[in-house]
């Protein structure tokens, strides 16, 4: 069955740069790049991926563009530009010939309330909608009450909530996550990636029971076509090795239907990037 792994990160670790990554992170803090990321690929039978703005840069974006250009096994990428910028569509229009550019992210889970609802965020995103771009949608499940109003404000954009929306797991955070989240998977523009849910829960303990119940609330919210497998390796390695996250979703979904499973693991992929 062909994966797709819709989430995954490069980057050329800089302490600086990458000041997010604490002291309980070591293992991340240092380079991840497309020669590291190829082997396990291989090794898990992926068939390609999405490589995912780490760093809010264009110079980020373009070695992203580069680094698919060199590796077949990219076969999309998410970078950021400057959503507030009152030059966005000039800026945009220069991506028109960069086909493997799919879409962009800004990284809302660090931004003040009200950031995603600004009339210059509006009109950035009303650009990527009228340039035919994604938008990945990185927030915290405190953020989903803002996030829906943010959405039914941009019901013509594909959007992809990443990581669940990040429940807060370890603490049991769950009603009004669950709340949230079925009233956004009402909008039919919108899907979620299963991804990042291991950092999410206790690194050390976690198992697919700690997990599922939050699983089976987007799989019964979206439906099978508008969730996607994603690893966030390299983050995943705080809580899961690659292979261990995978076979953790294997085994999930083991029950469902062959059409199924292959809208999961990368049909919908195909479908919402435009592989």
């Amino acid at each position: 069955m062909k994966i797709i792994d819709t989430h995954q990160h490069f980057w050329n670790y800089d302490p600086k740069t990458h000041d997010w990554i604490n002291e309980d992170m070591k293992v991340i803090r240092k380079d991840f790049l497309p020669a590291d990321l190829a082997p396990i690929l291989k090794e898990n039978n992926v068939d390609g991926c999405i490589a995912v703005q780490a760093d809010q840069t264009d110079a980020e974006t373009q070695i992203l563009i580069r680094e698919a250009n060199q590796n077949s096994f990219i076969k999309g990428v998410v970078g950021w530009v400057d959503l507030n910028s009152t030059e966005i569509e000039a800026a945009l229009a220069t991506y028109t010939d960069t086909k493997v550019l799919k879409g962009f992210r800004h990284i809302l889970q660090a931004e003040p309330k009200g950031f995603m609802l600004a009339p210059s965020f509006k009109k950035g995103i009303d650009a990527l909608t009228k340039y035919n771009y994604t938008y990945d949608l990185l927030i915290y499940a405190s953020q989903l009450k803002e996030a829906k109003e943010f959405i039914s404000n941009h019901k013509e954009q594909p959007i992809v909530i990443d990581h669940l929306a990040k429940p807060n797991i370890k603490e049991g955070e769950w009603e009004s996550w669950q709340k949230d989240i079925n009233e956004i998977a009402q909008y039919p523009n919108v899907y979620c990636k299963i991804s990042g849910l291991a950092t999410e829960a206790n690194w050390n303990s976690w198992t697919l029971d700690t997990l599922k119940p939050y699983i089976d609330t987007v799989v019964e919210a979206f439906g099978t076509d508008r969730i996607m497998f994603g690893s966030d390796w390299p983050v995943c390695l705080l809580a899961s090795s690659y292979s261990k996250w995978l076979e953790t979703l294997q085994n999930y979904f083991n029950t469902f239907s062959i059409d199924e499973q292959a809208s999961f693991f990368a049909n919908n992929a195909i479908k919402f990037y435009k592989l």
